[in-house]
């Protein structure tokens, strides 16, 4: 299936279950081909109408020059009204500060769960580079894609070298480097990384913040200084989860809130 955004991007999307309309958002990397949401929609459908779909430049989705944050929003206003007008919000990582974005843009968004935005908010632990954008668009000019994913891997996110190594020869790696284009996307939509207060406290809706409690100290820091920030908010901290977070463990936590009236 696909929508029409605002520009004429085409965003290709499924569609699968039934009740009331479900947007599942992708952090960097993923797709509705690739990351946690395909198998996380098949535990949502038995509730909802799940969409997945390929952010723009990604996969079956088309693109459109030059990019600015506001396009990625208009495409998730493509999605709404394409398919009823309203709709309940999950994002996940930069897809989770990219769902709060277009919660405060105006988006008839219901309820929104957001989990772990790497926002920044202390100065302890890894820190992505100040110009993490400009460079990543300069090996994205210069087609080192192999070289995007790393830089985005180890320098941005904090993986550790050895394991970027091991992922170098596994076929994921080929995955990764096909989105590779779209990495500077991601990093707009996160800025300087730190914690939007302003736009974030805008938010009226319901909405969940989650994150595991085996994610770096960053990362929870950041949960719980969003979910002081947003007046209408909830705080979930899973069990045993990480920044990538298993679908079994939050799917009950989704259904729980997004039923709740």
């Amino acid at each position: 299936m696909e929508a029409i955004s605002k520009d004429g991007t085409r965003i290709a999307y499924d569609k699968s279950g039934s009740g009331p309309l479900l947007i599942l958002v992708d952090g960097a990397l993923c797709s509705r081909a690739f990351g946690p949401m395909p198998k996380l929609a098949q535990l949502l459908t038995g509730n909802f109408t799940v969409i997945t779909y390929d952010r723009r430049g990604r996969n079956e989705s088309s693109d459109t020059k030059p990019y600015v944050v506001e396009r990625e929003i208009e495409d998730m206003e493509a999605l709404i009204n394409a398919n009823g007008g309203s709709a309940f919000v999950t994002g996940f990582s930069s897809g989770a500060a990219l769902s709060l974005a277009a919660a405060a843009h105006g988006l008839n968004i219901t309820k929104l769960a957001l989990y772990e935005p790497p926002f920044m908010v202390s100065n302890q632990g890894h820190h992505p580079p100040a110009d993490a954008q400009r460079q990543l668009q300069n090996l994205i000019a210069e087609n080192k894609r192999g070289d995007a994913v790393k830089f985005f891997m180890k320098d941005m996110v904090g993986v550790p070298g050895i394991i970027v190594f091991i992922m170098k020869i596994m076929p994921v790696w080929s995955k990764l480097k096909g989105v590779a284009h779209t990495l500077p996307y991601d990093a707009a939509i996160l800025g300087d990384f730190s914690l939007p207060e302003k736009r974030a406290a805008s938010v009226q809706i319901p909405t969940l913040i989650s994150g595991g409690d085996k994610s770096p100290a960053t990362l929870r820091e950041a949960v719980k200084k969003l979910s002081e920030v947003m007046p209408n908010s909830q705080i979930k901290m899973l069990k045993g989860q990480t920044h990538n977070v298993q679908g079994k463990a939050i799917a009950p936590v989704l259904i729980e809130f997004f039923e709740k009236k």
